[in-house]
Formats: C-alpha cells, structure tokens, sequence
C-alpha cells in the first residue's frame, strides 16, 4: 500500500493520540498518510485536504473510533471500494473489531496486504416525495422508519417485490443489512445473521401485535414502505447518521445496493468469537 487514509472521531482524546503516533510510523514504512485538516491540527501535524477527498486518493483507510465512526467513514466511500481498518475506541463496535494493543502488529500486515477482508453487503434506499422528487442513500446497517415525539404508535405499509406483507403498527420499522442485524434490529428482538450472508431484514419496533414477527427476505427483494398513519413527524434514518421526513405523501424503497464495503478481518478471531466476546456469551 501506498496511500492510506486515516479517518479518526475527533473529540475522541485517544483517536487523536493514536493519530499522532501511527503517522509518523506509517511514514517511516514509505506509506504515505492521507488526513483531513481538523484531525491533523488536533493531531499537531498538517493537512488541507477535506474528509471527502481521502478514499479518492488512498489504497485503504484506517478508521479510529467505533461503529458511528465507522459508518460514517462508509458514507464518504462513495462508488470506492477499498480496504477498510476499523480499531475500536468505543464500547461495543461490531464493525471496528481491531483493538489498540494489538493495532500495530495489524497495521504491519495492513500495509505489506497481507490480510484477509470481508465483503459486506449494503443496501440503497430511495425517498420519494408526492412530487416525484428523490433522495438516494447508501446504507450499510440500517433504514429506520420511526415516529417523532408523541407517544402515539404509527401504521406502516410494507409490501416485498410488489406483494403485500402487512400494515405494521408500533413505533417504526427496521430494513437492515446483514451487518446490521447486530444494531438496532437485534436491540428490537430482531436475528443475528451472519455478515456472509446475502439477505435483508424486516424489523417491527415495539409491535402493537405480538404477532408481527422480524422477517428474513432475500438479497433479490424489492421493500416498499407508506405511512397509512402517524402523527408528530415520522423520519427515515439511515445508518444512524442521516436523516429524511416521511409523510403519507412518501414512498421508501429499498433493495441491494450494488456497492459493498470491504472489512479487514482479525487474522486470529472469527465472527462467533467477536459474538461471544461483544455480546458476553457464556459468562
């Protein structure tokens, strides 16, 4: 590797830390480090180049912080698919699954390429207004369909490659990624499905009937949502990062995104190790 990007969460002390010590180490490797101007300032180094312009330039990207971090750096990927180093600064992270001590034993295999990476499905989602008009997102996680502040539940048409599910009626929806079926979705009852797989899942959040169950549908399927009730201003969040209002003028279409991201994997862990260890199987 020749260039690598470096996207760390900035009001994180020890990101910053990190930063400042890993540049110098990159450098002396002949790999060039890519970073945005405010994390080098923080970090005491230079740069003028904005978070958006680092994956078109770089090889691979190591991203400090957790899975918020990480997501985000997912959304400035663009059509990019590149190697991604996620080193976990957070208390969870799924998808940062390096830790600090071990970070540079893995970067001395990350920059010779001598590492294995997993491909992780992605979805797009499409926000139509009445008039037509469309927002087109990139997710790797989540879509969430949820109501705003009133305690009212709202009813949530859903129908799978143009056949009718049902009306769900609670607090919202989620339309997740294999990936993300260990955020939001397994926090509302939803599986844990293996990152490998090519599948989408359905979510209910807090189901006014117990009935309405999480639903795994194919890779190939086709959602479409319509609000038939809701009141004080339902949104569609993607990814936990961005956001979009939702009426009964709207439609929300989502299917398999022909992007995916590209997660160097431990070299000495596999997926149910991470499980058992994030989730605290066993003790």
């Amino acid at each position: 590797m020749k260039k690598v990007g470096i996207i760390a969460k900035k009001n994180k002390e020890e990101a910053v830390r990190i930063v400042a010590e890993i540049v110098p180490w990159l450098e002396a490797r002949g790999v060039t480090p890519l970073i945005d101007r405010e994390t080098a300032g923080k970090a005491g180094l230079s740069s003028e180049m904005a978070p958006e312009q680092i994956p078109s330039q770089a090889d691979g990207m190591i991203v400090l912080g957790g899975d918020g971090t990480m997501l985000y750096a997912a959304r400035l990927m663009g059509e990019r698919e590149i190697p991604i180093l996620g080193v976990n600064l957070g208390s969870l992270g799924f998808l940062t699954d390096v830790a600090v001590p071990e970070l540079k034993d893995t970067l001395a295999l990350f920059v010779t390429d001598n590492f294995r990476v997993g491909r992780r499905m992605m979805l797009e989602a499409v926000v139509e207004d009445g008039s037509g008009k469309k927002e087109t997102f990139s997710v790797l996680n989540d879509v969430v369909v949820n109501k705003g502040n009133l305690a009212r539940t709202i009813r949530l048409q859903a129908s799978v490659d143009g056949a009718f599910l049902t009306v769900f009626n609670g607090d919202g929806l989620i339309i997740a990624t294999p990936t993300g079926s260990t955020a939001y979705s397994l926090s509302a009852g939803g599986p844990i499905v293996h990152p490998t797989l090519s599948t989408v899942i359905i979510t209910p959040i807090c189901p006014h009937l117990l009935t309405n169950r999480p639903i795994v549908v194919p890779e190939s399927s086709v959602i479409d949502v319509m609000l038939v009730s809701g009141d004080g201003g339902v949104s569609v969040t993607l990814d936990g990062q961005v956001g979009t209002d939702f009426s009964d003028r709207h439609r929300l279409t989502v299917r398999k995104s022909a992007r995916k991201i590209l997660l160097v994997e431990p070299p000495d862990r596999d997926h149910f190790e991470i499980l058992r260890t994030k989730l605290n199987w066993g003790r």
